[in-house]
């Protein structure tokens, strides 16, 4: 079976920056920024988390997974607190990271529930509460390795229930998703995909709808969007990039670019410098 998170993950990676490793005592908010998302891991305590109108209570070490810049709050006895380790995200591409678009606001799972995990998490609590050399760079490291392991349990577990990440998990549709990620150049046809997922046109193009969200050929033009964006992230020339995603001429790609992002492709980037201050 085709490793249906190579492309994405080699494509748009993420990384994390660890910022707590210790007991969270009281109340502490933790305020959105555009550009990240975090990952919490509580190895011991009760926490309650307010997130938005939602609240919810953990009395179980747990996992806590915000993909996306979300401003919430933990609730912990103020003085025995909670055993946590926290860390910021960054996927690269940011709002057009198609991992982080795909992921629910949030997403609990108790650290038994995610198979695989139990060697991992054991090595980064205990490098956590140490103090010991080159300690953060490893926790950092670690923390991508659970990121990982939980896509693919959501995946494997089929609890996303629409989007990128539902498609991934359908058994015929994440032959046609990983060919794309793999081959995003090629000049795919409905008949080629359908035929990649072992169905017929019609049951092609109505269950990927269905399951992904979208048709198959507004997915291919989005991901050839954002291999598009982040290849002019990286200060590639727009004609050199066009070959590349799959379009004939750098006009053709400028149309796909401004019907997916609303801008046409100089725009956007002049966007993006602005916003970075450049």
């Amino acid at each position: 079976m085709a490793d249906r998170l190579a492309a994405l993950m080699a494509h748009f990676p993420v990384s994390a920056q660890v910022f707590n490793a210790g007991p969270l005592c009281g109340i502490n908010t933790l305020d959105s920024d555009p550009r990240h998302g975090q990952l919490h891991l509580v190895r011991s305590g009760a926490v309650e988390v307010h997130y938005g109108a939602e609240r919810l209570h953990l009395d179980r070490p747990s996992l806590l997974l915000f993909p996306r810049p979300l401003t919430h709050r933990f609730v912990t006895d103020p003085e025995r607190g909670a055993d946590m380790v926290c860390a910021n995200l960054s996927f690269e591409g940011g709002a057009d990271n198609p991992i982080a678009s795909a992921l629910p606001p949030l997403v609990c799972l108790p650290l038994d529930g995610v198979p695989g995990t139990g060697p991992v998490l054991a090595l980064l609590f205990e490098e956590a509460f140490e103090q010991r050399c080159g300690r953060i760079a490893l926790i950092e490291r670690l923390f991508e390795v659970v990121m990982i392991q939980v896509l693919r349990q959501l995946m494997e577990s089929g609890e996303v229930r629409s989007g990128l990440l539902s498609g991934l998990s359908h058994s015929r549709l994440r032959n046609a998703l990983v060919a794309m990620h793999e081959a995003p150049a090629r000049q795919w046809t409905l008949e080629a995909l359908a035929g990649v997922a072992g169905m017929s046109r019609s049951v092609f193009a109505a269950t990927f709808r269905d399951t992904v969200g979208v048709t198959p050929g507004h997915y291919l033009q989005g991901w050839r969007v954002r291999l598009a964006q982040r290849a002019l992230r990286r200060g590639r020339a727009l004609k050199a990039i066009a070959a590349e995603v799959g379009y004939g001429s750098e006009a053709a790609l400028s149309r796909a670019f401004k019907a997916q992002s609303g801008q046409a492709p100089r725009e956007w980037r002049r966007t993006l410098s602005a916003a970075a201050g450049g």
